[in-house]
């Protein structure tokens, strides 16, 4: 089994643009690190719910939201990456319980304290692949789901009994956004994203297959047998590994080769 280099990037290469877009939509992902706000003239809005650790949009503006965001019965959450990109580029402004804004910095924070289910280096990841133009969402969260409900706007990621009766679902629907969420682990190499090629026709509704399942590899590259547990897992849906260092985003993927015998 041989390595097959997809690609590294780094943050200072060039990006794919989505022309599908409109004008207004195309300043909309750019690369690099971005310590600066950008300003755009449509913003959106956001609430920040402490207990999701999500932000629930209020008021959506732009053709972003066809691939951002998951719907909860018929309202648009996002995930904290999903939310940091947003404000990053200057597309969001998120409110707290109080109408305050909330500063990048106060997000960043969010971001830093374990409860949201992701970390810096999955930001980052997220944040490259959004910024070359792919959609991308977290691996085993639906974009939509028919039935599910948000009974008080909230749910826990940490799945507190108090927290979960908050979230009211249909009978038999084990599609809990809770129970999805605390069955995410972070190990070595854990799946992180389904990664979609730029499509106008993209409906979160029917998605379809992903171009690819994206892996975080932390530590150490993944074992033989991981490998092969995953082919067997995921069948024709092809899987990628996610490796950052030191802010560099690469990826790789393993093809098998066959060696001839020697004589």
């Amino acid at each position: 089994m041989g390595s097959d280099d997809w690609g590294s990037c780094s943050d200072n290469e060039d990006y794919f643009q989505d022309r599908n877009e409109d004008d207004d939509e195309e300043d909309c992902y750019s690369s690099g690190f971005l310590s600066k706000l950008q300003f755009r003239k449509d913003i959106s809005k956001a609430r920040w719910v402490d207990d999701l650790a999500m932000a629930e949009v209020v008021e959506k503006k732009g053709k972003m939201w066809v691939t951002m965001g998951i719907v909860r019965n018929g309202n648009t959450y996002c995930s904290i990456e999903e939310t940091l990109f947003l404000i990053e580029i200057g597309a969001l402004h998120v409110l707290d319980g109080n109408d305050i804004h909330l500063s990048l910095k106060e997000l960043y924070e969010k971001l830093s304290n374990g409860k949201s289910g992701c970390y810096w280096e999955l930001f980052e990841v997220y944040k490259h692949l959004r910024s070359l133009g792919y959609v991308v969402g977290r691996h085993g969260i639906p974009w939509s789901v028919k039935g599910q409900q948000m009974k008080s706007g909230t749910c826990s990621l940490e799945g507190s009994q108090e927290s979960n009766e908050m979230l009211e679902m249909e009978p038999k629907d084990e599609n809990s956004v809770i129970e999805l969420f605390n069955n995410m682990q972070i190990t070595d190499v854990s799946p992180a994203f389904n990664v979609y090629l730029p499509n106008s026709k993209f409906r979160k509704s029917s998605p379809g297959d992903p171009s690819f399942v994206l892996y975080i590899s932390r530590c150490s590259p993944p074992s033989r047998v991981e490998i092969e547990a995953l082919e067997r897992k995921h069948g024709a849906i092809p899987f990628k590994f996610c490796h950052v260092e030191n802010g560099r985003v690469s990826f790789f993927s393993f093809a098998k080769t066959e060696l001839p015998v020697l004589p």
